[in-house]
């Protein structure tokens, strides 16, 4: 799927909330007891994403997969005949 083009407006506006994204990043990284409190949210959100992932896993696990049939080779037996002496 193709993205839509962007006006020259609306590039700037993404680049304009980027910028206040970065520096609010910037403040945090500068506040220990925030950046401690966004480190701690993050590994909630990292443990909640974990147990989504396991039950999707349960979830497809349970889905049956088409049944392939496994077949021998035919090997044909080689036919020697007794010769009489």
């Amino acid at each position: 799927m193709v993205a839509p083009k962007m006006t020259t407006d609306e590039k700037r506006w993404q680049a304009e909330g980027d910028a206040y994204t970065l520096m609010q990043a910037e403040e945090v990284k500068l506040d220990r007891i925030r950046l401690n409190a966004a480190k701690r949210e993050v590994k909630k959100l990292v443990s909640k994403k974990e147990k989504e992932l396991n039950s999707a896993k349960k979830i497809a696990g349970t889905i049956k997969k088409k049944s392939v049939v496994k077949r021998k080779p035919i090997v044909k037996k080689r036919v020697t005949r007794k010769t009489k002496k």
